[in-house]
């Protein structure tokens, strides 16, 4: 019998011709092809948020976004005509010019913390631009609509995509203020603390970076009337309106719906 109401949380990630979903157990992702010919494929997914550090504030985030990017080449192996959002020629672009942006800032601020901020605010922009044109803001716009129509609407609701807006409060540009904010920080607070940076420090603070940015996304979540929270869906809208996501087609829709079934289908088996 089908589902009739969202038992689970589900995520995804648009591709630069189709759209990957994951749930607890599983993923699915539906392309297309330049002829309109659509394919699906699903598989298992790694799970690291387990045991004990599945609830340890700042780690839990480390694992899930872990969990997460783990699928991508499990994607890859099963669908190698699937093009993930970076491998687009402006994407490539952007990430050279955001690094360059950045470091110019850095150099050109005195103060630590001044020079984080700025330095990543600066070299964002490239990268919203470069997102705004691309194929994978369409993508990102089905995304959001599928899992809305999910979330509403369980199973049976899949098809009322269109229905939905193409902005969605868990998206992950409400990681980026956040995000922004715990890696000035951070990397503001180990520049006093440590002269000298190896690897493995630089690893520790970016780790420590994305779980903090992760519990502020979790937080602002379940507490969404907080003025922490609407300042990060605020902004995360604003990014996804104006830069993220484009509105899709019914063709596109239907991709979204295939890559839906598909992942509901690997997961009827599994709790939820």
């Amino acid at each position: 019998m089908p589902e009739t109401t969202p038992a689970r949380q589900i995520g995804g990630m648009a591709l630069a011709n189709g759209l990957l979903v994951h749930g607890s157990t599983h993923w699915a992702a539906a392309v297309q092809s330049s002829d309109g010919a659509v394919s699906v494929m699903s598989g298992r997914k790694f799970r690291f948020a387990r045991g004990p550090a599945a609830n340890l504030p700042i780690v839990r985030g480390v694992l899930r976004l872990a969990e997460a990017f783990t699928v991508l080449p499990s994607v890859k192996r099963a669908m190698p005509e699937a093009r993930f959002a970076m491998e687009d020629a402006g994407t490539g672009v952007a990430l050279i010019a955001s690094a360059a942006i950045a470091a110019g800032v850095r150099r050109t601020v005195r103060w630590p913390m001044l020079q984080e901020t700025a330095g990543a605010a600066a070299g964002l922009a490239p990268m919203l631009l470069a997102l705004r044109a691309s194929s994978a803001a369409v993508w990102h716009g089905v995304e959001h609509k599928s899992i809305a129509a999910y979330e509403s609407g369980g199973s049976a609701g899949i098809h009322r995509a269109a229905e939905h807006a193409k902005e969605h409060p868990r998206c992950g540009s409400n990681l980026v203020v956040p995000l922004l904010v715990t890696s000035a920080v951070a990397n503001a607070v180990s520049r006093v603390m440590f002269r000298r940076q190896g690897p493995i420090t630089r690893a520790v603070v970016g780790a420590a970076s994305v779980g903090a940015a992760v519990e502020v996304f979790a937080f602002s979540g379940r507490m969404p009337n907080h003025p922490i929270a609407r300042a990060v869906h605020g902004a995360g809208r604003m990014i996804q309106a104006g830069f993220a996501t484009r509105e899709p087609g019914a063709a596109e829709l239907e991709v979204g719906k295939a890559a839906m079934d598909a992942l509901l289908e690997a997961e009827r088996a599994t709790p939820a």
